[in-house]
């Protein structure tokens, strides 16, 4: 993007001046997002939304509307969008959709920690947010990205990349092929049928909470494209494969790869500051999702892969090969945690 093509963009939306810096923010695999700074040091989050992912902008920009108003508490940061010149919270300019947002000063984000007061504000956070959400009428929202994080939809979604895949693509993944039909069976327990339904973020991931850079206090979750009606082991479960495991997603040495048992305990403590959030099927479900997630990312990375990489961004043709071999290879190690993390949830939560 050019100066002057951002400087369009940002003259739809209703803001004064017309004199704006901005940076490239390349953390995200999605959508690409700029931070943008006026002429009295105001800043704000630019973003181009990706609409070959989120094929319906207006259901997504309606469901954060919906949710953003009840997001806000003493404990918890309220963001606020920047409407256009005709009172939308978005744009769509030379065919692509962009949105603006207020930026929260002196905040920061982590990929991984190896601190126990950010694991622990992470679970505070994550249960803030459920808390406040909680009383929302599910039926408001409808489904950004249908069955997302379904593993039937997901199973289906490998199989069919399977049958289409170059040969030589088979050869490379034949032992995350093999990993994942092995998870595949282990996961059949997870039975959802007893769960509420909740408006869930979706994403969880570590990155995706906002933190003080004075304090390490959590501050609220970002990133809300994918929130829509869920069951809360899908925040759990995200959140734990990037809090637990301090190695980076597409780590290639798994011995790095590690499940930190303080850092579970300190995000379930955090957790424990909402009380009566959960109910006892909720509970239950929590270990196993913490094995569903990291695995069901691994399998989409897994089809990406076999897709000759459509969906993530990679900056190396077996990017998303290694992502899915290191998610396997936690969700593996979290399987063999799952009674400690089922003890210690019975026992705090």
């Amino acid at each position: 993007m050019t100066q002057h093509q951002i400087t369009s963009i940002l003259k739809a939306f209703d803001l004064t001046g017309d004199e704006f810096q901005y940076t490239p923010l390349t953390a995200g695999l999605i959508n690409d997002t700029f931070l943008v700074t006026d002429v009295e040091n105001r800043q704000f989050i630019l973003q181009k939304i990706n609409e070959k992912v989120f094929k319906n902008v207006d259901v997504l920009m309606r469901n954060i509307g919906l949710a953003l108003p009840h997001l806000s508490a003493p404990a918890y940061a309220t963001i606020t969008f920047i409407n256009n010149n005709n009172g939308e919270n978005y744009i769509k300019h030379n065919g692509a959709f962009w949105r603006m947002m207020t930026f929260i000063p002196n905040s920061t984000t982590y990929n991984t920690t190896t601190n126990n007061t950010i694991a622990f504000e992470a679970g505070r956070i994550i249960g803030k947010f459920h808390s406040l959400l909680a009383p929302v009428p599910k039926n408001l929202f409808k489904d950004t990205l249908p069955k997302f994080h379904n593993l039937d939809h997901r199973t289906k979604a490998f199989k069919q990349a399977l049958d289409a895949a170059e040969p030589g693509k088979l050869v490379i993944a034949k032992y995350a092929i093999q990993q994942a039909t092995i998870f595949l069976k282990e996961l059949n327990h997870l039975n959802d049928q007893e769960l509420p339904v909740r408006i869930c973020h979706n994403d969880t991931k570590l990155n995706n909470i906002l933190f003080s850079k004075t304090s390490d206090k959590a501050l609220c979750l970002i990133d809300l494209d994918t929130l829509m009606k869920g069951y809360f082991y899908y925040d759990f479960g995200d959140a734990i494969r990037t809090v637990v495991n301090t190695a980076p997603e597409d780590e290639k040495e798994h011995d790095n790869i590690v499940f930190n048992e303080n850092l579970f305990n300190a995000f379930i403590d955090g957790l424990a500051t909402q009380p009566h959030l959960l109910t006892n099927a909720e509970k239950e479900s929590l270990a196993l999702g913490a094995v569903f997630m990291p695995f069901l990312h691994g399998l989409r990375a897994l089809t990406d892969y076999l897709n000759n990489n459509i969906y993530y961004k990679v900056t190396y043709e077996n990017q998303n090969l290694d992502r899915c071999l290191s998610l396997f290879n936690f969700a593996e190690k979290a399987l063999q945690h799952k009674n400690i993390m089922t003890d210690y949830i019975l026992n705090k939560l």
